[in-house]
């Protein structure tokens, strides 16, 4: 890869999904809430230029519509992978995903769930970046949260430590 290359990680937890109980997990849809929060994200993904080449989804019911709201808001559409291999993955399993990411991909988004998730966040971040985006991450990763990480590496060599953790933002619509 090229050293002048920059490649961008944007995970985003699902948004709030309806009550656990009301079907089953795989099939449970985005609360009232959790629309206005992917509709809040898209639009702060779209403030901030955040264009994703490639976005890997989990099958999930609440992840699809979380990425579907997101780019309602956003206008962002590109390539989506739904991976059921994201569904509900620890984050050494989502880590294996990017890795076999496109490589020509610059901006890599997954939408996916915790713990997975915000423990491959938490991985792969140098603990070199801003004090404060590091210690909201550490604050915890709510339904809907956006963890952006630069990445100076090609996708298939990402390992733990190697990304810088740019910022975190957490929507209530």
């Amino acid at each position: 890869m090229n050293d002048a290359t920059h490649r961008q990680l944007v995970l985003i937890r699902h948004a709030k999904a309806e009550d656990p109980e009301a079907k089953v997990d795989h099939d449970r849809s985005l609360s009232e809430r959790g629309r206005a929060d992917a509709d809040a994200a898209g639009r702060w993904m779209r403030e901030q230029g955040i264009a994703p080449d490639l976005v890997l989804c989990s099958t999930a019911a609440r992840t699809r519509e979380t990425w579907a709201g997101i780019v309602e808001a956003s206008k962002l559409g590109t390539v989506v992978e739904h991976d059921p291999r994201i569904y509900n993955a620890p984050a050494q399993r989502l880590l294996g995903v990017v890795r076999e990411a496109d490589p020509d991909a610059i901006t890599l988004v997954m939408v996916g769930h915790a713990p997975g998730l915000p423990d491959l966040a938490a991985t792969l971040q140098d603990g070199e970046g801003d004090e404060d985006v590091q210690e909201r991450l550490a604050e915890g990763f709510p339904t809907c949260t956006v963890a952006v990480l630069n990445v100076d590496t090609d996708w298939a060599d990402v390992a733990p430590r190697a990304a810088r953790l740019r910022t975190v933002y957490t929507p209530r619509g």
